[in-house]
């Protein structure tokens, strides 16, 4: 490696982002920040308080997030690292059916989103950074080295979905999580506040017909070509 740099992967739900980003940081021995999860603990500690978010002020939602504390701490088991909010592991919390309805509309709201953004540039200082979410190319890092635009068939992504839920015990109507994606994406790309969009100078990855060892080699190749 001759340089450290930061690689920046947008993109719709379900796509397998976080899949190919912890793929990358393990394979380049870079860090991995999982910008979902980080507004996934937020709407659940907001959930869990039963706050009427939508009408709560800008100073009343800045007092809530310092309430919050959001940490990464490797799980040896999972060979991945699980999502701790104020030292408890929310891990599976976060990926529920709840956490998932509400997340989209949660963390379109202004004050959110900027302390987020705020965190995790922090996080990035140093480069040798893998990171996903929604505006992460557009907004956290536009000056990243390397960014990626992830997208697939939307029958495919709830299927995939679908698959994921029912591997882990949960099950949930096909049509269901249709139907939640579509919210989803509605949601992510008319959001006032860092709206998801495809940076101009973003690769675009469609992995509607390729499997995870096929994603990583073609984009630790993108990745090789920006360390040359």
């Amino acid at each position: 490696m001759t340089k450290p740099i930061i690689i920046a992967i947008d993109g719709y739900s379900s796509c397998g982002k976080s899949t190919i980003a912890k793929a990358l940081a393990k394979r380049l021995n870079y860090a991995y920040v999982d910008t979902g999860a980080m507004y996934r603990a937020v709407s659940l500690y907001i959930l869990r308080a039963q706050l009427d978010w939508k009408n709560l002020s800008e100073e009343e939602l800045d007092q809530t997030l310092d309430q919050i504390h959001i940490s990464f701490h490797f799980n040896e088991e999972s060979q991945s690292s699980d999502t701790y909010l104020n030292g408890e592991n929310i891990e599976e919390e976060i990926r529920g059916k709840q956490v998932s309805e509400s997340v989209s509309e949660i963390s379109q709201l202004k004050t959110i989103r900027k302390r987020m953004v705020s965190l995790q540039q922090e996080a990035g200082l140093n480069k040798k950074m893998v990171m996903d979410g929604r505006d992460i190319g557009t907004k956290v890092f536009p000056n990243a080295e390397l960014k990626l635009f992830m997208t697939a068939d939307p029958k495919i992504r709830a299927k995939r979905r679908y698959d994921e839920l029912k591997a882990n015990g949960k099950e949930l109507n096909l049509e269901e999580i249709e139907n939640n994606l579509e919210k989803r994406d509605y949601n992510d790309t008319h959001r006032e506040e860092n709206p998801l969009r495809k940076a101009t100078d973003a690769i675009k990855l469609d992995n509607s017909y390729m499997n995870q060892e096929e994603q990583l080699s073609w984009v630790l190749q993108l990745v090789e070509d920006k360390l040359v």
